[in-house]
């Protein structure tokens, strides 16, 4: 069973992904360019070409262990996140999966992108018998901060050398969340 759409406001959804049609693929493109451009990429600091971050989406549906989410804003995809799941041989910790590469569109902030996001991640971490989330963000990312904050997450490390911007070194934030009790 998959994640059930997430809904928010009315013309916000947010699901997990198994496939991209062409369209799909050219607007994941768009909202994730926008996104970088205005300082919410994931790692990226300029966006690669477009025939890179197509390569890049499509690599990320073929990755086993890798589940990719999206928002939409009246059927045009407006945000994303994945979910990865921890490699069978890390035994001690099968019992977390990690949130990463969280963007939204800047045309789209303000609407519940994001949250309607984590939550659909959330829901499905649970149905796959996850009881912790984990992530991490860079200190100038102050939405997506917020974002985690008001969500329940909790920041228990900090990375002064997380990662250099624009020649300036940033600290990274690692969080957690405890979303369900679980046996395993």
């Amino acid at each position: 069973m998959t994640a059930p759409s997430n809904t928010i406001e009315p013309s916000v959804t947010a699901e997990r992904v198994t496939e991209l049609s062409a369209g799909d693929l050219s607007d994941i493109v768009d909202a994730c360019t926008q996104a970088i451009v205005e300082g919410g990429g994931f790692g990226w600091l300029t966006p690669p070409d477009r025939p890179d971050m197509e390569k890049y989406w499509r690599g990320v549906l073929l990755m086993p262990g890798r589940h990719l989410f999206i928002s939409r804003v009246d059927g045009v995809i407006s945000g994303a996140a994945q979910l990865l799941e921890t490699p069978s041989n890390l035994e001690a910790q099968r019992h977390s999966a990690q949130i990463t590469g969280h963007f939204v569109a800047p045309w789209a902030r303000g609407r519940g992108n994001g949250k309607a996001i984590v939550r659909s991640i959330e829901f499905y971490a649970r149905e796959r018998g996850y009881s912790v989330l984990k992530l991490d963000l860079r200190e100038t990312q102050t939405a997506a901060i917020a974002l985690y904050n008001g969500l329940g997450y909790v920041r228990w490390g900090i990375n002064p050398y997380y990662a250099m911007v624009n020649g300036k070194m940033v600290e990274g934030y690692y969080y957690t969340k405890k979303i369900q009790d679980t046996d395993q």
